[in-house]
């Protein structure tokens, strides 16, 4: 059977246009002044013969309202005894001004053509899921609702539709150049001339793509069509827009189509909006909730600053369609583009709403509220559908809508959902309806589930969460909560979150690097307290050792991993130690945070660093912590085995100064040189006239913003600079190693 336009179904003449809903509307303009064409209400007596010349229509101009306070000369009061015939009553003209609600009066957009459907397999009987009926199949339904009518499908056409029409174009050249190749261009080209059997050896040598005679110049259409919306949206024509295009995108590279895509409609689109719009579209969002990743699209910015890429898709350990890694947690841009790729990969199929509800509300919303777009592009495969057996999901029609409804606090409104996959019929087409009348200002229906999310999910969404903090602020953990709002029991019963966030790091660092826990004795013992300290197991052997000291969650994200890589790649021995900022387990009552930080680094340094075979030791430490390293430089003489010390302060973190309690001069004059105080750029010690003394250590001023970012940026200078400490070995000790 062919995917083809049936006879039935005739193709519109090349020079009309396919979609018969109104042309795009420009915003509305101030309307000139009024004119009202003599009336000629003569006055015969006491009665009045009213003629008009013409009829008078006093409704105001689209987009603007009549000013209630300025209200209409009454005209009904014609045997007024002041008026003398052949007097005429004039109605005094009505002030109008712009509609307060510009956006509430705008309307969505759709861009459909027929002609899509061209694209087909070259043998009838081949039952390819990318079927040509898709598109026509959520047109249909959108028509059904009565939010456009087109006379092909209802029957009825109407002087003002609900939705206004977006023609598509074909895409020239300079545009697809933009993302793709030419040798792609020319490749897609080329198919316009080949030969059936030319076209079947295509379409079995292909990565999961077909070829017919019309492909290129569908996919051309589908390009363009994502393009005209996007304009559409970004001009102000319309509020927002649904794109039903087909081919779809997300899966072609700038070198080739696979996964039923030819030209990637959405990275084309975007590049187009930036390069017309260079001041509207500084940051553009795309959302990819296909079930399959669009590597595509991720490879086309992976290192493009101006554009985040977020996708919710199945990955099965890098098994799911398009198999390979670049699906996963960790692929999150590089260079300039780094953290702006966010990948949440499911571990299996059978993701439902509440999964996505959980996906959208702690990962993709917080992350795209901070990156603040000026244009929101969706990515919106329908295959993660209840009904959809190649994408083996069960997100509902109102699953969708939530998560449009979500999007649509962005950017102003300017949200543009161009279709990628979903290949249920039923499903694709009760899903995209569900989407357009939210854009179109319907609130969503009810979610299935939509308040719970199944462990996987949790825990996938959990490690996304902390890959993502080292780049978005919003991502970070914040035990903010009082305490008083807790009642006791309850307090004292909960695991705290910096508890379970230091459980899963300790696994983390056992796993890489067989870090385990070093014992801390105390006479009040918490469950806070059992995994605080982490070490390399051999570390008291080592010549040198690095001391990390932090408070929750600073380090051992990405940013501290680095240094553990480090030290790990030069055989130093590692000591970390968290300091909690409350205790699980225990009374809280006494707890000072700041004394337990010092306490505990004398006990280290007293019960294992100092008794090992350590010749060189360095400190680090990060945030508040720093304050535990000051002390013990101050109670402690440490400068014979200790190297340097290194601080990281964020914007707000306090600057300490080694203040021995007796003065000794030659404390202060050490550790102004043998110490690197990486400071915010953002601290308020850079706008002092003078910078501090000597015993606040030697400062450096770091472009990063908080202790993640500088800890970052800095690495490269701090770990150089800790190897340019060693000690230069004397001639014995060379003697004695050889």
């Amino acid at each position: 059977m062919s995917f083809g336009l049936p006879s039935s179904d005739p193709p519109p003449p090349p020079d009309t246009d396919p979609v018969t809903t109104a042309d795009v509307d420009a915003p509305p303009q101030a309307p000139p002044p009024t004119t009202i064409n003599p009336l000629a209400l003569r006055l015969n007596g006491p009665a009045a013969d009213v003629t008009l010349s013409e009829p008078l229509d006093l409704a105001p101009p689209v987009g603007w309202v009549e000013d209630p306070d300025q209200p209409m000369e009454d005209v009904h009061h014609l045997s007024d005894p002041r008026l003398s015939k052949g007097d005429y009553l004039m109605p005094r003209p009505r002030r109008l001004r712009p509609n307060p609600l510009k956006y509430g009066s705008m309307r969505t957009g759709i861009c459909y053509d027929v002609r899509m459907r061209f694209h087909a397999t070259v043998d009838e009987d081949d039952m390819h899921p990318e079927d040509p009926r898709r598109i026509l199949e959520i047109y249909k339904a959108i028509c059904d609702a009565g939010l456009v009518d087109d006379p092909m499908y209802t029957g009825v056409v109407k002087r003002d539709d609900l939705m206004i029409g977006i023609r598509a174009r074909l895409v020239t050249m300079e545009e697809a150049l933009l993302v793709h190749t030419r040798e792609h261009w020319d490749f897609l080209s080329s198919t316009v001339a080949l030969e059936h059997e030319q076209l079947q050896e295509l379409t079995r040598d292909g990565d999961s793509v077909y070829f017919n005679g019309e492909s290129f110049f569908c996919s051309k259409l589908s390009c363009g069509g994502a393009i005209e919306t996007c304009d559409a949206v970004v001009s102000g024509k319309v509020k927002n827009a649904i794109a039903v295009i087909r081919p779809p995108g997300h899966h072609a590279e700038p070198h080739k189509a696979m996964g039923f895509c030819l030209f990637n409609n959405v990275c084309v689109a975007t590049k187009v909006m930036q390069k017309k719009y260079p001041d509207k579209c500084k940051k553009v969002l795309i959302l990819d909730w296909d079930v399959h990743h669009g590597n595509g699209t991720q490879t086309a910015f992976y290192d493009d600053p101006s554009v985040l890429y977020m996708s919710i898709h199945r990955y099965s350990g890098g098994k799911f369609y398009p198999e390979g890694p670049q699906g996963n947690y960790d692929h999150c841009g590089v260079g300039d583009g780094v953290g702006m790729n966010v990948n949440v990969p499911w571990a299996s199929g059978g993701m439902g709403d509440g999964d996505y509800m959980y996906a959208f509300q702690r990962v993709i919303m917080p992350i795209a509220m901070e990156f603040d777009p000026d244009l929101v592009i969706v990515s919106a495969g329908f295959d993660a559908a209840a009904g959809d057996t190649l994408g083996g999901c069960f997100v509902t029609p109102a699953g969708y809508a939530h998560m449009t409804h979500m999007l649509m606090a962005l950017a102003d409104g300017k949200v543009v959902v161009c279709l990628e996959g979903g290949y249920n019929l039923q499903s694709i087409s009760n899903s995209a309806l569900a989407v357009t009348k939210v854009l179109m200002g319907e609130p969503p229906g009810k979610l299935h589930d939509g308040h719970v999310a199944c462990k996987s999910a949790v825990e996938v969404v959990h490690t996304c969460v902390i890959k993502q903090s080292n780049y978005w602020r919003c991502m970070r953990p914040r035990d903010i909560i009082p305490e008083e709002h807790y009642e006791e029991k309850q307090f004292l019963k909960a695991i705290k979150l910096n508890d379970m966030v230091r459980i899963y790091q300790a696994k983390n660092l056992w796993d890489k690097y067989r870090m385990s826990v070093l014992p801390i004795y105390r006479d009040r013992i918490s469950e806070s307290f059992t995994f605080q300290v982490i070490a390399r197991s051999d570390f008291f052997t080592k010549e040198t050792i690095v001391f990390f000291v932090h408070d929750p969650y600073a380090p051992m994200l990405d940013a501290g991993v680095t240094y553990v890589d480090w030290a790990i790649s030069k055989d130093y021995g590692f000591v970390d130690a968290n300091i909690p900022h409350r205790l699980s387990g225990i009374e809280n009552d006494g707890y000072d945070a700041q004394k337990q930080t010092e306490e505990l680094c004398i006990y280290l340094w007293d019960n294992y660093l100092d008794v090992s075979e350590a010749k060189n030791i360095f400190l680090i430490g990060v945030g508040d912590a720093v304050l535990g390293l000051i002390n013990l430089l101050v109670n402690r003489d440490c400068r014979d085995k200790v190297r340097g010390v290194v601080s990281f302060l964020g914007e707000n973190h306090t600057l300490r100064a080694v203040v021995p309690p007796v003065a000794n001069e030659y404390l202060t004059e050490w550790y102004y040189h043998n110490s690197r105080i990486l400071i915010s750029h953002a601290h308020s010690v850079w706008s002092r006239p003078k910078l501090p003394r000597k015993k606040f250590g030697a400062l450096v001023k770091s472009k990063g913003l908080d202790v993640h970012e500088i800890m970052l940026v800095e690495r490269d200078m701090i770990t150089q600079w800790i190897e340019e400490q060693m000690p230069v070995p004397t001639a014995e000790e060379e003697v004695a190693e050889k």
